[in-house]
C-alpha cells in the first residue's frame, strides 16, 4: 500500500460505516523510518505524524516542523517522567498518560511551560500486565483525576489491543469507557485493523507499515 491508498481506504470505511467523511484522522506513524520516506509524505501534503520515543523525534522533527507548516505530531510511545518537559515542548498530541505519577509531571511541565499539547489516556483493555496503560476498572477514577484535580486537556482514550486476539471488543469497551466520561476522540487501530476500529468510532488510526513500507533503521 502507499499514503494514497491508505488514505482511500479510510475515506472508504467512512462511506461504508456511515461516518462523516473527513471524520478519522491518519497517524502516520514515522519512528524507526528513513528521513526521505517521511519527506516524501511530507510533500504529498500528509502533515500528522506519529513517533514512539521522544529521544528519536527530537533528532527529526525540529527542522522538519521549521520547513514544513503544520505539522502535528503525535506521542504514541510510553513516555518516561524523565522526557516529559522534552516531550510536551516537541509534540502536539500526547497519547500515551496511563499513571499519577506522569499526569502530574504534565501537569506542572505544563503550567511551566505554558504549552498545553491536547492528551489522550492509555487504557490497557487488555488488562496484560507487560503492557502500559491504565485498566478499564481504573479509567473513570483517573480521567476524573485528570481532568478535574490537574486540569489536564484530556481529549480522547487510546488502546492497544492485545496481539491474537480480536481487536473489536477492545475498540468497543475504549469506546464506552469514553462515552461514559464524554470523551469525542478515540485513538484506536494499525495497519491490519483500522477498518474495524472506524466501525467502531475510532477518529484516529495510527498506520505506519502500509504508509511507508516496513521499517528500517536506516536505507532507502
Amino acid at each position: 500500500m502507499s499514503l494514497d491508498d491508505v488514505v482511500s481506504a479510510i475515506r472508504h470505511a467512512e462511506r461504508r460505516f456511515e461516518r462523516i467523511q473527513g471524520a478519522v484522522d491518519l497517524v502516520a506513524v514515522s519512528k524507526v523510518q528513513p528521513l526521505k520516506r517521511v519527506e516524501a509524505a511530507l510533500v504529498a501534503g500528509h502533515r500528522r505524524f506519529g513517533e514512539n520515543r521522544v529521544q528519536e523525534a527530537q533528532e527529526k522533527w525540529p527542522l522538519l516542523k521549521q520547513s514544513y507548516e503544520g505539522i502535528l505530531l503525535h506521542l504514541i510511545g510510553p513516555l518516561q517522567t524523565n522526557k516529559v518537559k522534552q516531550a510536551v515542548e516537541l509534540f502536539d498530541v500526547i497519547e500515551t498518560v496511563d499513571r499519577e505519577k506522569l499526569a502530574r509531571k504534565l501537569a506542572d511541565e505544563i503550567a511551566k511551560l505554558s504549552k498545553a499539547p491536547e492528551l489522550y489516556i492509555q487504557v490497557n483493555t487488555g488488562e496484560e500486565p507487560q503492557k502500559a496503560g491504565i485498566f478499564p476498572k481504573q479509567a473513570d477514577a483517573f480521567i476524573d483525576l485528570c481532568r478535574c484535580d490537574l486540569a489536564l486537556p484530556v481529549i480522547g482514550l487510546m488502546c492497544i489491543p492485545p496481539a491474537g486476539e480480536p481487536p473489536s471488543p477492545h475498540f468497543a469497551l475504549l469506546r464506552n469507557i469514553a462515552e461514559h466520561n464524554g470523551l469525542s476522540k478515540l485513538s484506536m487501530g494499525m495497519s491490519s485493523d483500522f477498518e474495524e476500529a472506524i466501525s467502531l468510532g475510532a477518529t484516529s488510526v495510527r498506520v505506519g507499515s502500509a504508509v511507508f513500507g516496513e521499517r528500517v533503521a536506516e536505507g532507502p
